[in-house]
């Protein structure tokens, strides 16, 4: 379970996108990634309802996966989802759109479905094109090993891991209906409507205007939420699909809140697990005139490469938190600024407060919460901080 979230409702007793009824999953290795691992996936929706929805990267340079997938959404329909790592199909002009689209139908053939009902989301290093003499044989391999239960949610949840060490899954149980999903992301993660590649099911009966308001909502306050390193991926998608095989029309708000739960789970998950961290961090802002200040007093300090390299250092060195504060437009007075590191209130009026020697940064998780005496509204930021790992693991990506 992550550090950073605990969930408000119960798990499911599968977890991950096979937890709701009427789901097949599968990963299977077919040689894009250079570990052997798995690193093509497969998420088929048996119905009887077939509704989804979506959102994806606000980045202009998005991948040709995104680009198919914009599209398959349109109508609000999708049967199945074909995902790959060790490959991002981005930047490859229109050989790489071919070849998304060589790929869903190549799916929808074996799995006799429309192209059309297809979606496509691939996630790797950016500029290179698939080699499709490995994509598609994995293509079919994944088709034949579609199923439900655990294994294969976990097969598939390997199957989309690029720089994580983990693999993210999660469900949860609400009301006699299921939500299932996974998430991969370690790096490249910042906000913009979704910052990583997630699918997620659920067995309740909803139309795709439900859904829609149901996972904007819920992306809102968890993935827009996560910001790993200010760096915005290419690929970006999130897809919820209902297969309504519970029966069950579930309250859009109760619906809604469970959702955000289990996306708030899996974004705390790709924090844990960001790309060299050594600390997760929690930047709260409260007492805010509006949540848009609360989050962009949050989201600035938790940019701060000052910030988390001092973090990073075990070092409680607060005032690098109040100089981001002033640089936002948030309503305050600086000398009504309140600064505490892991409950300790080293700024107090906006001058010194308690004794910063009374911190310890020894454990992975830090709490920094701002105070800006303006209002009553407050916002949280999960991050992380900035290591020698970090630069190191970046510096040598695509050698």
């Amino acid at each position: 379970m992550s550090l950073t979230h605990t969930p408000t409702f119960p798990q499911a007793e599968l977890a991950g996108v096979t937890a709701p009824a009427g789901f097949l999953a599968s990963g299977v290795p077919a040689g894009l990634k250079s570990t052997g691992k798995n690193d093509v996936v497969l998420v088929q929706n048996l119905g009887p309802d077939f509704t989804a929805a979506a959102v994806f990267t606000a980045n202009r340079v998005a991948a040709a996966p995104v680009h198919w997938s914009k599209e398959v959404l349109r109508d609000g329909r999708v049967d199945a989802i074909v995902l790959n790592s060790g490959g991002a199909n981005a930047c490859t002009g229109a050989e790489g759109f071919g070849n998304t689209h060589r790929t869903a139908e190549y799916v929808a053939e074996l799995l006799n479905l429309s192209s059309g009902d297809v979606a496509v989301a691939s996630t790797g290093l950016i500029g290179m094109q698939l080699p499709m003499g490995k994509l598609l044989p994995g293509v079919k391999q994944a088709a034949g090993a579609l199923a439900d239960g655990q294994g294969a949610a976990d097969e598939a949840a390997a199957g989309i891991m690029t720089t994580d060490t983990v693999p993210k899954i999660a469900s949860r149980s609400v009301s006699g209906y299921s939500i299932g999903g996974m998430a991969k992301g370690a790096g490249m993660l910042a906000p913009a409507l979704a910052t990583m590649l997630v699918v997620l099911t659920t067995d309740a009966v909803l139309e795709p205007q439900a859904l829609d308001q149901a996972l904007r909502a819920a992306t809102a306050v968890s993935f827009d939420r996560a910001d790993s390193d200010g760096c915005m991926s290419t690929n970006d998608t999130v897809l919820l699909m209902s297969s309504g095989a519970s029966g069950i029309a579930p309250d859009l708000a109760e619906f809604t809140a469970a959702l955000a739960d289990l996306c708030q789970e899996l974004a705390a998950k790709l924090i844990d697990d960001a790309e060299g961290a050594a600390h997760t961090i929690a930047v709260r802002t409260y007492n805010a005139a509006t949540e848009a200040d609360a989050l962009e007093v949050s989201r600035a300090v938790s940019r701060s490469n000052l910030v988390k390299t001092a973090i990073f250092g075990k070092d409680p060195n607060w005032g690098r938190v109040l100089s981001e504060v002033g640089t936002t437009a948030a309503a305050f007075e600086p000398d009504e600024l309140n600064v505490s590191i892991n409950g300790v209130m080293v700024c107090k009026n906006g001058g010194v407060g308690e004794d910063r020697n009374l911190i310890s940064l020894e454990d992975r998780f830090v709490t920094i919460d701002i105070d800006l005496n303006a209002g009553a509204i407050e916002a949280t930021i999960l991050t992380n901080d900035l290591t020698h790992d970090y630069v190191h693991e970046n510096s040598a990506y695509s050698s």
